[in-house]
C-alpha cells in the first residue's frame, strides 16, 4: 500500500520576518475563508467563497498551481462520488423510499416509546451508511418530525428523538467509504480499497451504533414516553409516491454495493460506479419527461410524477467547487508547516504505544473538526499522518476518519451538514441554541468517541496479529 502517494518533502522552516508573515497570511486566509463558508454572506454558495479563498492563497504565494493539481488529484473522485450519492438519495426520497422505511420501523415499535427510539436510530444508521451522513440527517429529520407530530409528541420528547437522529447520522457514517465525504477523501488519499476499508470499519461502525444508542438512551431516557399509539401512523405503502422508482431503488442499491466491490478488482473509480447508478435511477424517475408523455401530477392510486430536472438542479454541485477551493486553502497551511507540527506530535505520542497513537489521532482530528470543520481537518490529518512516517500510519488513517466523523458533533460548526440540519429544525419551529447543542455534543461525543477508538484499536490489533 502506497501511503505516500501525495507526499512532498517539506522544507525545513526558516525563521525570519517574511517566513512568519507568510505563516500568518496562510492562517488568516484559512480562517476568513472558513468563516465566509459558514456564514455565507449574500447566500451565493459555499463553493464560491471557498474558491475566493483559493484564489487569494494563490495570489499571496501560499500555494502554487502545482498544489492545485495535487489537491484536485486528491478530491475529484470523492467529490463526484458524494454528489452521485446525494442525487440518488433525493431521487429515492421523492419516490417515498425513506418515509416508507421510517414508517415500517416506527409501526414495528408496537406502541413502545423505547423501541421507537431505538428503531428510528437504526433507520438513521442504515440511511447514513448507504446514503452518507448528509442523507441521514437532512432527509430523514423532516420525516421523523412528521412521524412524531402524528404521534402527538411533547416538545422535549420530540427534541430527544431529533437530536438522536442528528447524532447517529454522523456517528454511524463509518462503515463504507461512501458513507461520508471525509471517508472518501481519506480512502483515496491512502489508497484504501472499498473492501479493505469495509473489513475494518464495519465492525467499528457496529461499536459506534451500540455505544451511541446506549449513550443517547442514558441522556434522554427520562423524556422518552413509555407508550405510544403507533396505530395513528399512516400505512407505509401510502408513503410511496413513485412505485417504479421505489422498486428500481431496491434493485439498484445491492447492485451499487456489488459495483463498489468489483471496482477494487478492475481499478474503477467509485465515482463512476455511483454516477452510473444515479443515471439509472434518474432514467426511471424521469421516464415521463423522457418519453414526453403527458401524465397528471397525481393519479388515483396516489402515485405522483417526480420532477427530475428540479431534483438534478437541487443536487449539491457547489460541493465540487467547494472541495477544490477549500482544500487548496488547507494545502497552504500544510506548506507553511502546520502538518509538520502535527506529525511531530504524533511521533512524540508513538513512544507510548499503538493505543496512544490511535487516541491521539482520533481525538486530535475530532477537536480540530469541532473548531475548523471536518472537511479541511481530514486532509490536514491525512497529511500529518503521512509526514509522521510511523509504521502503522494506515491504521491511524482510520482513527483520523473516526475523529472527523464524530468530532463535528461537539460544535455546530463541526460540519456543514450540522449547520444545514439546525436550519431544517429552525424552519420547523424547533429551536436548538448553540449552547444547548454544545452541551449535548460534549455529553455524547466524548464517551462514544473513546469507546469507538478503543474498538478500532482492538480490531486493527486483531487483524495485524
Amino acid at each position: 500500500m502506497d501511503t505516500h502517494l501525495y507526499y512532498f518533502d517539506h522544507e525545513e522552516f526558516k525563521p525570519g520576518f517574511w517566513s512568519v508573515l507568510v505563516v500568518v497570511v496562510a492562517v488568516l486566509i484559512f480562517l476568513v475563508t472558513l468563516a465566509l463558508v459558514i456564514v455565507q454572506p449574500r447566500r451565493i454558495g459555499i463553493g464560491w467563497w471557498a474558491s475566493a479563498g483559493a484564489i487569494v492563497a494563490l495570489g499571496a504565494g501560499v500555494v502554487t498551481i502545482a498544489n492545485v493539481g495535487t489537491v484536485w488529484g486528491i478530491v475529484w473522485n470523492a467529490t463526484f462520488t458524494f454528489v452521485g450519492i446525494i442525487l440518488i438519495s433525493i431521487i429515492l426520497d421523492s419516490a417515498g423510499f425513506f418515509r416508507y422505511a421510517a414508517l415500517v420501523f416506527a409501526r414495528a415499535a408496537n406502541g413502545s416509546g423505547t423501541k421507537l427510539f431505538v428503531f428510528l436510530i437504526a433507520v438513521g444508521a442504515l440511511v447514513s451508511a448507504l446514503f452518507a451522513n448528509d442523507g441521514g440527517a437532512l432527509i430523514l429529520t423532516p420525516i421523523v418530525i412528521e412521524i412524531l407530530l402524528s404521534l402527538g409528541f411533547e416538545s422535549r420528547a420530540e427534541l430527544a428523538f431529533i437530536l438522536a437522529i442528528g447524532f447517529i447520522a454522523d456517528a454511524a457514517s463509518l462503515p463504507l467509504t461512501i458513507s461520508n465525504l471525509v471517508n472518501i477523501v481519506s480512502a483515496d488519499y491512502f489508497r484504501l480499497q472499498f473492501t479493505r476499508y469495509a473489513e475494518i470499519m464495519i465492525p467499528v461502525d457496529l461499536v459506534a451504533i451500540v455505544a451511541s444508542t446506549f449513550a443517547l438512551w442514558v441522556v434522554f431516557r427520562r423524556t422518552i414516553p413509555l407508550r405510544l399509539d403507533t396505530g395513528r401512523l399512516e400505512q407505509p405503502q401510502l408513503a410511496i409516491r413513485d412505485l417504479a422508482t421505489f422498486r428500481a431503488g431496491l434493485m439498484v442499491l445491492p447492485a451499487l454495493l456489488a459495483g463498489y466491490v468489483l471496482s477494487d478488482h478492475f481499478n474503477v473509480p467509485v465515482s463512476l460506479v455511483t454516477g452510473f447508478a444515479a443515471l439509472l435511477l434518474a432514467g426511471v424517475a424521469g421516464r415521463r419527461q423522457l418519453l414526453r408523455v403527458s401524465f397528471p401530477a397525481s393519479r388515483g392510486d396516489g402515485e405522483q410524477a417526480i420532477d427530475l430536472p428540479k431534483l438534478v438542479r437541487g443536487a449539491p454541485w457547489q460541493v465540487v467547487v467547494f472541495s477544490l477551493g477549500m482544500y487548496v486553502v488547507v494545502y497552504g497551511l500544510r506548506n507553511e508547516g502546520l502538518t509538520s507540527l502535527l506529525a511531530s506530535g504524533l511521533r512524540s505520542v508513538a513512544h507510548y504505544g499503538g493505543f496512544a497513537e490511535i487516541l491521539a489521532a482520533g481525538f486530535g482530528s475530532a477537536l480540530l473538526s469541532s473548531v475548523m470543520n471536518n472537511m479541511p481537518t481530514v486532509l490536514i490529518g491525512a497529511l500529518s499522518i503521512t509526514q509522521s512516517h510511523l509504521a502503522n500510519s494506515h491504521f491511524l488513517a482510520y482513527a483520523n476518519v473516526v475523529g472527523c466523523d464524530l468530532g463535528p458533533k461537539l460544535t455546530p460548526i463541526g460540519s456543514l451538514a450540522t449547520l444545514l440540519w439546525l436550519h431544517v429544525l429552525d424552519s420547523r419551529g424547533l429551536k436548538v441554541s448553540w449552547k444547548e447543542y454544545v452541551r449535548y455534543g460534549f455529553m455524547l461525543t466524548i464517551p462514544v468517541l473513546a469507546v469507538v477508538l478503543s474498538g478500532l484499536f482492538l480490531i486493527t490489533t486483531g487483524l495485524h496479529a
